[in-house]
């Protein structure tokens, strides 16, 4: 009944919603480790459940004695419980009192030891085939994805074959970030003139969410991606469609991709009729871009304002 209360505007707001909703499930889009395409993503959803039913171990009973012995210990004047103002010890409740928590700590304790060298980042344990290597740069406001081998690059759409493991290597050209896939594998800081590693893989062909978790400003809202995972026979389509339509990333598109630009107004500068309305493709004229753009930051003088990527200085030029 509640349902039929809604003024109009609102009951927009539901039907839009469902719609999005089922229209992501019908597509095979996840964007939570709750619903894992991978196998990292999966034990990582174990790992939880796991750790949630040891925890209940305890928590359960206190809130269920705590109310029931409040009750029968309440004051009144025909109580039916025992008076012992002098009882002080038990040992029984002392062992299950104290050693219930010691063997959930215990417990835990294996289980996230063992959890986190399954899970480690850069473990390369997952995957049927040879890893898939692939730069990812963290800019302001997009992710940078980076094909050495396939001398491709894209921004906003993630390709990756299904059953292959891919091997990431991070850095950022702005402040630290952190990327994420959550229906893939947990987060990974980012930070400039470093690199961190990330591998992931997907079991099935599905598009993912993936987004930065780190709030560094305007358009972090905006800082997601679609992560695609397909056959070898669509990837390779996809590859040869980024080649096909992709422009050139040379010296002038990185700046401009690099400043401080969210999806929207990057797509708006560099996007062609070619290009889908969510992605930017490129060709790679540089091999050596990322390694270029981690060693920005190696030098013995700090760079300038107008040469840092994420200030307002930077790219001025090439506005005017």
């Amino acid at each position: 009944m509640a349902l039929f209360r809604m003024s109009p505007k609102a009951m927009q707001v539901v039907i839009v919603t469902a719609a999005l909703s089922a229209t992501a499930q019908a597509a095979g889009a996840s964007d939570s480790f709750m619903d894992p395409q991978g196998p990292i993503a999966a034990v990582q959803k174990v790992h939880l459940f796991r750790a949630t039913v040891l925890i209940l171990l305890a928590v359960v009973p206190v809130l269920v004695l705590v109310p029931l012995i409040a009750f029968r210990y309440r004051r009144r004047k025909e109580g039916g419980a025992i008076y012992r103002p002098k009882w002080d010890f038990s040992g029984p409740l002392e062992f299950v009192m104290w050693g219930v928590p010691v063997l959930i700590v215990v417990l835990l304790s294996f289980y996230l030891w063992k959890a986190t060298h399954r899970l480690d980042p850069y473990s390369d344990r997952f995957g049927e085939m040879p890893a898939l290597n692939v730069q990812v740069v963290g800019l302001d406001w997009k992710w940078l994805f980076i094909y050495p081998g396939l001398g491709i690059a894209s921004v906003g759409e993630l390709g990756i074959p299904v059953k292959q493991q891919v091997a990431m290597t991070l850095t950022t050209d702005t402040v630290m970030q952190s990327f994420m896939i959550p229906a893939l594998a947990g987060q990974i800081y980012a930070m400039p003139g470093m690199t961190t590693e990330l591998h992931v893989v997907s079991d099935v062909a599905a598009t993912m969410q993936g987004e930065n978790t780190q709030y560094n400003g305007r358009g972090f809202t905006k800082q997601k991606f679609q992560t695609v995972a397909m056959s070898v026979e669509e990837f390779n389509e996809w590859v040869d469609k980024v080649r096909s339509n992709g422009i050139a990333l040379n010296d002038e598109t990185y700046r401009i991709l690099a400043m401080r630009t969210d999806r929207d107004e990057v797509q708006a500068a560099l996007g062609t009729a070619q290009m889908p309305d969510n992605a930017l493709y490129f060709t790679l004229e540089d091999s050596n871009l990322f390694h270029s753009i981690v060693h920005r930051y190696h030098g013995n003088n700090a760079l300038t304002a107008d040469q840092q990527p994420g200030t307002v200085e930077f790219g001025q030029e090439a506005q005017q």
